[in-house]
């Protein structure tokens, strides 16, 4: 049996079994309608989050440490499509994040004000950090330094009846449904969609004006994407923004967060010397999340993701389209059982890259050279501008949150993947470095990692 026809069986097989979970409990009663929300589209979560209160201030620590089994052993060392997960055969300290944070109340009408500073050290740093902040803090080391986010936040009364959230300085996007912060997704292992067609975070001003309570309109300007201010800070001369709406629908059991992110993000000190103005050549992040709480266990969501940058390589525009669903069930409170299956076009090889050296994706964005070797799905990262990849990725894995007295919260993620390419360039498990050395057209790695807060 060939491998397409393996990966639209499973495909199939995982869709069948979503059905039938959904069929089974289709005379579940449908769960009681949540108390009215300020806030409608972005998740809101059941209970305080785990961790100590001060006079309305909330303090935590949390880590998150795991590892990702390779059985064929990359040459390059690095699993293709995993870029927080890269690291084969070895374990990593992904992030240790201290966060402290006063929370906006979302069934407080009045004025509110509030603040969050979250601070993280780890190999997930590599990616996240802001241009201009903090970049190659411990030269040449895997684990790095990054403040995440560091805003003030404010709620008015005005200018609808819901009011108005505002929020200024460093933040993480609201685009998309994974997030950088583990405890919130259903992987260890994150999607092609959260890492190459999305920012991580922005230098800003964000507001979610609460039209009514099933219509919530997001607006923003900020300096781009991942970017702070400075000459080594913001990549170029020109602003960003957000835009967007979010819905909340059937007594909150169904909602739609549908945002969008433009501004230039080629680097000026790259196209400059070629006679390209960078503050034109606009990109356009598009990302849409619909989440269905089908009943008090089943819970499916969809992401639809499109990216466009308008230069790309040698000044011709370049596209990435993603879809991913996923799947959660829970079995008991502590047990929930998550599937993932995804499709990532990246139509130029522009935007699914590998880096080996810690400080590549930074220098990358900045637009200054590299200090190792990049990797595109053809070969060396812009050695083919004509080429094009379909990725395909399934992902099962389990939940387990045990409750335990020394911690205020645990998570343990076992998952096993299959990565597959659509197209003949077969970019995993291979050394792009070698003459002729092919690769495979697929991935098989299976790993856990454990999430701790305090």
């Amino acid at each position: 049996m060939s491998s397409k026809s393996l990966w639209q069986g499973a495909c199939f097989a995982a869709t069948a079994t979503m059905a039938a979970l959904g069929t089974a409990y289709a005379q579940t009663p449908a769960p009681a309608a949540p108390a009215p929300a300020a806030t409608t589209a972005a998740p809101a979560a059941d209970a305080p989050p785990p961790g100590y209160w001060i006079d309305g201030i909330h303090l935590s620590a949390q880590l998150d440490a795991g590892v990702i089994f390779n059985p064929f052993r990359p040459s390059t060392g690095l699993n293709w499509g995993q870029a927080f997960t890269d690291h084969s055969n070895q374990v990593q300290l992904n992030q240790l994040l201290l966060t402290a944070e006063k929370p906006l109340d979302p069934k407080n009408p009045d004025y509110q004000w509030g603040f969050k500073v979250q601070f993280m050290y780890g190999s997930d740093a590599r990616f996240t950090q802001y241009l201009g902040e903090f970049n190659n803090t411990f030269p040449g080391d895997r684990y790095q330094f990054d403040l995440v986010e560091a805003n003030v936040q404010a709620h008015v009364p005005f200018p609808t009846s819901g009011g108005m959230d505002i929020k200024a300085g460093q933040y993480a996007t609201p685009l998309g449904y994974e997030t950088i912060n583990p405890v919130t997704n259903p992987f260890y292992s994150h999607s092609y969609i959260f890492q190459y067609g999305l920012p991580y975070e922005h230098t800003g001003l964000l507001t979610t004006t609460h039209v009514t309570p099933m219509l919530d309109l997001y607006a923003g300007v900020d300096t781009g994407t991942n970017t702070t201010f400075g000459p080594l800070g913001d990549n170029n001369g020109a602003v960003g923004g957000i835009g967007g709406f979010g819905l909340n629908l059937y007594d909150g059991n169904l909602t739609v967060l549908a945002l969008t992110h433009v501004g230039p993000e080629q680097a000026t000190r790259a196209l400059s010397p070629i006679g390209i103005n960078a503050n034109g050549q606009w990109r356009a992040y598009n990302d849409a999340v619909i989440t269905y709480k089908y009943s008090d266990a089943l819970t499916l969501t969809t992401e639809f993701n499109w990216v466009r940058d308008a230069y790309g390589f040698q000044n011709q525009p370049v596209n990435a389209f993603g879809v991913a669903q996923y799947g959660s069930y829970s079995l008991t409170e502590t047990l929930t059982l998550n599937g993932r299956v995804e499709l990532f076009r990246d139509d130029n090889n522009f935007f699914v890259a590998a880096y080996s050296g810690t400080n590549d994706p930074i220098l990358s964005e900045q637009g200054l050279p590299l200090r190792s070797n990049a990797y595109g799905a053809n070969g060396i990262y812009g050695a083919s501008p004509h080429g094009n990849s379909t990725y395909g990725a399934l992902t099962l894995g389990v939940t387990y949150k045990p409750t335990l007295p020394v911690v205020t919260g645990l998570l343990v993620r076992p998952e096993v993947r299959w990565d597959h390419a659509f197209t003949t360039n077969n970019p995993y498990n291979q050394n792009y470095q070698a003459v002729g050395n092919k690769g495979t057209g697929n991935s098989f790695t299976f790993g856990a990692d454990v999430v701790v807060t305090f």
